[in-house]
């Protein structure tokens, strides 16, 4: 049979384990934060603090060597021909699409033929003097403006022809520097008739000659017309991406670009820097490079250029600007070598501590 406890004696001992528990907690607690405390005090004490390695970090974009040029046509038309395939090694002025050129053809036939009407009636008026001295200047103006014109035709035609098995880069070689040639000639008879034009005791134009002055800027402007139909590789490079199909309607409007081209004898780097870090970096200033798709590796480059205004991010951030969004620098890195890096992608640039950049971080560690 149970003993009844009294109701003080159970209180006495409860007050007593509770206390004793509470003690036992102190202690512990107290024996822990002593551990805690004596072993970072002997941490500090006896291991130095590690060495900043990095200046600064940055999100990145992998570029060719003067940016990514996206061309976009500067007429609209239907496109009737593409000649330029992914990764061609291109020249200046080779033709990458044509439009449809059809009606720019009959314009120059008609703008041709009222040039040539004008012509012969401008010739049954006699000129002396001066006035030859610029007739003949302007004749031969648009004898070289017409040889371009030509050298131009011929020269695509010998590049189609090779890109079609019909022809060869010999052919192509040889069109290619009778159109400098050409270009040249035009080049100095401009510079003639512009000496012709300066001289003091030049008489004003008489009525037959402006009327071809008129028609020869007509054919002029047809031909310009259709040399607008023709899209050409801007410089030495490569085709990055061929974004047109035969068929397809091209637009001139810089969203709508029908080839992709980069000049890829080297690569670099659009770097954001945030706003924060920009004292930290500078021109000439060594930088490592890690990508995710190698990550066995590290690439180096040298930071080239800083921009001088700051911006909002486009590279690090998706999705609309959001208010505590950080402002970045925008620096350029031209990698070393050729690494194997494609364009378009993003890595992580990490900024090497030099003197230069330890000062600076000093400085800003000083100020705040």
């Amino acid at each position: 049979m149970l003993k009844k406890i009294d109701p003080t004696v159970a209180a006495i001992v409860v007050a007593g384990a509770i206390a004793l528990s509470g003690g036992f907690a102190f202690n512990s607690l107290t024996k822990s934060e002593t551990l805690f405390s004596s072993v970072a005090g002997s941490a500090h004490a006896d291991t130095a603090a590690p060495a900043a390695q990095w200046a600064a970090s940055a999100t990145a974009r992998v570029e060719p060597k003067d940016g990514e040029v996206r061309i976009a046509s500067e007429v609209g038309g239907k496109i009737a021909e593409v000649l330029a395939n992914t990764n061609d090694q291109v020249k200046a002025g080779d033709l990458l699409i044509r439009l449809e050129d059809a009606d720019y053809y009959n314009k120059i036939a008609a703008a041709s033929a009222e040039a040539s009407v004008r012509e012969r009636e401008r010739g049954e008026e006699a000129a002396t003097g001066p006035a030859l001295d610029r007739r003949n200047a302007e004749d031969a103006v648009a004898k070289a403006q017409r040889g371009v014109f030509a050298a131009h035709e011929a020269f695509d035609a010998a590049f189609r022809a090779s890109k079609t098995d019909k022809g060869n880069a010999e052919a192509v070689d040889k069109a290619r520097k009778d159109l400098v040639a050409k270009e040249d000639a035009l080049t100095a008879a401009k510079a003639k008739l512009a000496q012709v034009n300066a001289q003091a005791n030049m008489p004003l134009q008489q009525r037959l000659e402006s009327s071809l002055a008129l028609a020869r800027s007509d054919l002029t402007s047809a031909e310009l017309a259709l040399e607008r139909t023709r899209i050409r590789a801007p410089a030495d490079g490569t085709v990055l991406n061929v974004l047109a199909r035969v068929g397809e309607t091209a637009v001139p409007s810089p969203e709508s670009a029908v080839v992709v081209f980069g000049d890829m004898s080297s690569l670099r780097l659009r770097a954001e820097v945030e706003e924060r870090d920009a004292a930290r970096v500078h021109v000439g200033q060594r930088v490592v490079v890690k990508a995710d798709a190698f990550p066995d590796k590290t690439f180096e480059g040298t930071v080239t250029s800083i921009s001088q205004s700051l911006a909002a991010p486009r590279i690090a951030t998706r999705g609309p600007r959001r208010p505590n969004d950080v402002e970045v620098v925008e620096v350029m890195v031209s990698l070393d070598d050729h690494p194997p890096l494609f364009t378009g992608m993003r890595v992580d640039t990490f900024f090497k501590l030099d003197n230069q950049a330890a000062n600076a971080s000093a400085s800003t560690a000083k100020s705040n």
